[in-house]
């Protein structure tokens, strides 16, 4: 059914971008899945990466992680299991003392390789979206967050 202009005005937007963010979301993961990695332990690599999210390089705790990620970990997700496979798996190591982790080489190139798989998976979500609609869209939806007292994210 297509809603012309007046009837998609009146559309709830709590609903629709919860839809879109649940399908979006889910089409990331699936593409992730693809790639043999989750979400949560692409983010994990990420951080754990000096050629990416950490400063560092130190490593960290499941729980320093857990901390860094927790305005976008989904409720279901549990880097307990996520990381150990990563460490089962060569990518991360696990000092025996601390519990910190550290990202290996092998962890390094399949951070790399999802990395470069991100551009096609968000010319997918993208596809028929021009920037000035897509940058539109986001004004739009930060200002509704600010009219509700939210942040709206940083300027």
């Amino acid at each position: 059914m297509t809603l012309s202009d007046a009837e998609l005005a009146q559309q709830p937007i709590a609903y629709w971008t919860d839809v879109a963010h649940k399908e979006i979301l889910a089409f990331i993961r699936r593409e992730l899945a693809e790639l043999g990695m989750s979400q949560p332990q692409y983010w994990t690599l990420r951080h754990l990466s000096v050629n990416d999210l950490s400063e560092d390089g130190e490593g960290r705790t499941v729980e320093e992680l857990t901390e860094a990620m927790r305005d976008y970990l989904a409720p279901q997700d549990d880097l307990v299991p996520d990381t150990e496979d990563l460490v089962v798996r060569g990518w991360l190591t696990r000092d025996a003392t601390t519990g910190r982790l550290t990202i290996t080489e092998a962890g390094e190139a399949g951070r790399r390789r999802v990395k470069d798989h991100v551009p096609a998976v968000r010319a997918k979500i993208h596809d028929g979206i021009n920037a000035r609609d897509y940058v539109t869209t986001i004004k739009v939806l930060r200002r509704m967050m600010r009219n509700v007292g939210g942040a709206g994210r940083a300027e």
